[in-house]
């Protein structure tokens, strides 16, 4: 059964993202870092968390923001009601695995106060105009983490 949730764009089958996510996946790592798609062009890693619930690894591909040396992921879910479920990895267990291009490395994850998530979502969503429409699409703060180098 597949779950279907409308985000204000309509309804996102959530088999098919994860059916994305993977090919996205397979390119980024064929390619040195690299995607063609809607991703083209864009910031994007690789951030692979422990599982919440089941404890097992996830690998998610995601839009990040670089600033001297820092680097920020934003729990969007495109705008969706909830949470995505990496943001509550990262809650359970905040040791994370970082790639992006050829390089791979430990992290942290930080969940950024207001003061500063307010700031760094709002860089974002001024670089990529998609990120003020899933802020504008949701009636809950979207969170920022800082991905923390070991």
């Amino acid at each position: 059964m597949t779950q279907n949730v409308n985000n204000g764009y309509g309804q996102i089958d959530w088999k098919r993202q994860i059916d994305r996510d993977r090919q996205i996946i397979e390119e980024f790592h064929a390619n040195r870092g690299k995607v063609d798609g809607p991703f083209a062009g864009a910031s994007l890693l690789l951030l692979d968390t422990t599982g919440a619930k089941s404890g097992q690894s996830r690998t998610h591909p995601l839009v990040y923001y670089s600033e001297n040396g820092r680097l920020f992921i934003f729990a969007t879910k495109a705008g969706a009601p909830t949470n995505p479920d990496w943001y509550y990895n990262i809650l359970a267990h905040p040791e994370v695995t970082v790639e992006i291009g050829t390089e791979k490395f430990p992290a942290t994850g930080v969940v950024l106060g207001e003061e500063e998530r307010a700031q760094m979502y709002a860089k974002q969503a001024a670089l990529s105009p998609r990120f003020a429409e899933y802020e504008r699409t949701t009636t809950r703060k979207i969170p920022v983490v800082e991905l923390v180098r070991w």
